[in-house]
């Protein structure tokens, strides 16, 4: 099936009810600390703006639980959108009752308002009918822009879609290519980096991915587990035991199956409880009362050369601590080689594109997405609830 984009859609004059992914990061006085999320949407609202649309944007930040939360209302996302677009956003009280449909009725062609917090309400997260309904009475027009929540089956991702007309914005659209291209097209070789801290977490894409890569490279906490599968003491490093059995089954499928995978020679370790003493030593010889908290520079090194060779390259998961200077060196190397232009790069997840940002590289890579668990579920095979109903019957 074929993903319904906006490409086509003459909104002259209609309300567009365009769900985003306005969940930033807020610094301690409730100011918007990072915009990229509203930056990654711009391009959306302003063709719909040019289109001479009536918008209406719902998004949800943070997790009220059904409950208002003052520090998690919208107000500072609205004036920070004002600014990125150049005009006045107006900035709805909540997203459903009498006012908020006064609100959208009384919008002129080109204007913008922005609905309060999802998830002040309880029905969103239950994909209440009644809610949805609530919302789609706003508009004629749904549009999904948020990737970040398209793995949710929510009112506002899923539940509207059964009374508009629904459509993808230009980052989902740009999203669902890009991630595509790579699980059913990639140009080989094609290499895998997963870290962070949890085996749990990435089970389903290691699965999945087995039968499209030709190496898989682990670093981050999970990467203990594989080590430790392999008969190897790591000391008082993190080890996820529940996950030892699979990790030795998985080394030998993909033994089976001529993928490469490839573990940390090395390591950054430090006194437990004591970032202060810190020193390299080779995996297999973690004492007790020692902790790894990043690939070693052998092992950074090697994986930097290994998706340089690689034609197609996805990311997930740091190599270690990176948020510590001493322990952030792998994730550091693997970014970096990511960005080289001979490799089509996708990452995905929050923890690596900080890294990217905190390099300076999020713009040297090929694509980065903006939603973490959705592309990974993406990658395990699994339909997204909130993209199914974007498709062409």
């Amino acid at each position: 099936m074929e993903l319904k984009t906006i490409g086509s859609l003459d909104v002259k004059g209609k309300k567009t009810l365009v769900r985003v992914d306005f969940n930033v990061p807020l610094d301690d006085e409730g100011k918007v600390a990072d915009d990229s999320r509203i930056k990654a949407t711009l391009p959306t609202i302003k063709h719909l703006l040019e289109g001479d649309a009536r918008v209406i944007l719902m998004s949800h930040l943070g997790r009220p639980k059904g409950k208002v939360v003052e520090k998690l209302r919208l107000d500072d996302v609205a004036r920070r959108l004002g600014e990125l677009l150049g005009k006045e956003v107006k900035k709805a009280d909540d997203c459903i009752g009498p006012e908020v449909s006064r609100a959208a009725e009384g919008l002129k062609e080109g204007d913008v308002l922005l609905l309060e917090n999802l998830r002040f309400h309880l029905e969103e997260e239950k994909n209440d009918p009644g809610f949805a309904k609530g919302l789609a009475s706003l508009a004629e027009v749904y549009i999904n822009d948020a990737f970040g929540t398209a793995h949710r089956a929510h009112a506002s991702t899923v539940g509207v879609a059964d009374y508009l007309p629904a459509y993808a914005g230009l980052l989902m659209e740009k999203e669902i290519k890009s991630l595509r291209s790579i699980l059913f097209e990639p140009d080989h070789p094609f290499a895998a980096v997963l870290g962070g801290a949890k085996v749990a977490d990435k089970i389903g894409v290691l699965n999945n991915l087995l039968n499209k890569v030709d190496a898989i490279l682990l670093g981050g906490g999970m990467s203990n587990t594989f080590l430790k599968a392999k008969g190897l003491e790591l000391g008082d490093s993190l080890v996820d035991e529940d996950h030892l059995e699979f990790a030795k089954k998985f080394l030998i499928m993909a033994k089976e199956r001529g993928v490469r995978v490839e573990l940390p020679q090395d390591l950054v370790i430090t006194l437990t409880g004591n970032n202060e003493q810190v020193k390299v030593e080779e995996s297999a010889n973690v004492p007790r009362g020692w902790s790894a908290l990043d690939i070693g520079p052998r092992t950074a090194d090697n994986y930097s050369q290994l998706i340089k060779k690689a034609k197609t390259a996805f990311w997930n998961g740091p190599m270690g601590v990176f948020e510590k200077e001493q322990f952030a060196h792998g994730s550091e190397m693997v970014a970096r080689a990511l960005s080289d232009p001979g490799v089509v790069s996708v990452v995905g997840g929050g923890d690596s594109l900080a890294v990217l940002k905190k390099y300076g590289l999020a713009d040297q890579i090929t694509h980065a997405s903006t939603g973490g668990g959705a592309s990974l579920e993406f990658l395990e095979g699994k339909e997204l609830p909130g993209v199914a109903v974007l498709m062409k019957k």
